[in-house]
């Protein structure tokens, strides 16, 4: 439970502040491009850090890795509760992105340090599982926050959030990294793994793997402000409508990854899940073509997540399983791709693609269709590989 809440704190900060985002452009007198800057900024920094955080638990052990990125994100989400202009909390939101990631993918390390074959698959899934109510809890949680005072209130909530984890690490969590495992605490030590893990073909293959496959079902979440009040003409309080069909998915697909941990190989499972991932998006773009209205325009997205939570598991014991010396720095290179990419969907492409709930399912089609060719290809270059 420990390792699931951590893993939720990326997405929670997120979509937390995508209620608030009306009154703080109001505030601030920023449009609608401007605040996608307040998700674009924190994913960018997330995802620099992401090649670092990795690499520093391999020398340093994981448990003060994440107690120190712990502690940097309280006192930047305070920073964002205190902002007295639209540059400042952009600012602090950039911080918050760079110590999240300690404690988020650090904690996927923890889970392949403590264990192996199909009961890491079944961990690996039922930590998705938790990690996937982040994005329908906090827009909601948010909302709700908003009713009790104003928008630095979110910001408040999550700096507490940081500290019962900060508490929970120190206390709770063993360190699952001695010594005796570590790499050496020296620049050219920790530049060298990164550029070990970051140059093997098979890296960059499944890196981009995630980044365009989850990228198509991410697009709902990062123009979520969009979708929610410019295309479909809802409120502040009705972000559920859209989350909870998405989140809804994501669960059913990652209980379905852990049920067939196991059972099913590997690579196979990732094969047929990415192939439905492509049908999903394709009934996706019909669906938001002949009506683009509630409730149908929350399907598509719906099975697609249902798809990509199903691979999305086993993609990341993949990326660990190939480099068993540095676990951390293979965490760190296999998310930053993805983190990179969904910073431009956040701040960059969303705002271009949300003219219609159409041409925002035929980019997230798009986006799908060359994660699975980027998955084919990399089963044949490893079929070579082994031959």
């Amino acid at each position: 439970m420990i390792l699931a809440g951590l893993s939720m704190l990326g997405p929670f900060t997120i979509d937390t502040v995508f209620p608030a985002f009306e009154r703080i452009g109001e505030q601030f007198g920023a449009d609608t491009t401007a605040m996608q800057q307040v998700t674009s900024l924190y994913m960018l920094a997330f995802a620099v850090m992401s090649v670092f955080h990795g690499p520093l638990s391999d020398a340093m052990g994981r448990k003060p890795v994440m107690i120190v990125g712990l502690i940097g994100y309280v006192l930047a989400s305070i920073g964002c509760a205190l902002s007295p202009n639209l540059a400042v909390l952009l600012v602090m939101r950039t911080l918050q992105g760079v110590f999240a990631g300690a404690a988020t993918i650090v904690s996927r390390v923890v889970v392949r340090d403590m264990f192996a074959g199909p009961q890491a698959h079944k961990m690996m899934s039922r930590i998705m599982m938790i990690f996937s109510l982040a994005p329908a809890i906090a827009p909601v949680a948010g909302g709700w926050l908003l009713k009790a005072g104003e928008w630095p209130i979110i910001f408040w909530a999550t700096a507490v959030y940081g500290v019962l984890a900060v508490v929970a690490v120190t206390v709770l969590l063993p360190e699952t990294h001695p010594p005796a495992a570590r790499s050496p605490l020296r620049v050219g030590a920790v530049l060298r793994s990164i550029l070990e893990v970051g140059r093997h073909p098979a890296m960059i293959r499944l890196a981009f793997v995630t980044a365009f496959a989850m990228g198509g079902q991410f697009l709902y979440i990062a123009a979520a402000p969009i979708i929610v009040v410019d295309l479909l003409g809802l409120g502040e309080q009705d972000f559920w409508m859209l989350f909870v069909p998405i989140i809804t998915g994501l669960l059913i697909g990652a209980w379905l990854s852990g049920r067939l941990a196991g059972k099913v190989r590997r690579t196979r499972l990732v094969d047929v899940a990415l192939a439905c991932a492509v049908g999903a998006a394709a009934l996706n773009v019909v669906l938001a073509l002949i009506w683009p209205h509630l409730p149908l325009a929350t399907v598509g997205p719906a099975l697609l997540s249902c798809c990509i939570a199903v691979a999305f598991p086993v993609i990341q014991l993949e990326i660990l399983d190939s480099f068993p010396d540095h676990r951390g720095a293979a965490a760190s290179l296999g998310t930053f791709a993805s983190l990179t990419f969904n910073a431009l969907l956040a701040g960059a492409i969303a705002p271009l693609v949300t003219a219609s709930l159409f041409t925002v399912a035929l980019a997230a089609a798009s986006f799908v269709l060359l994660g699975f060719l980027l998955w084919v290809a990399h089963r044949r270059a490893a079929a070579v590989r082994v031959t």
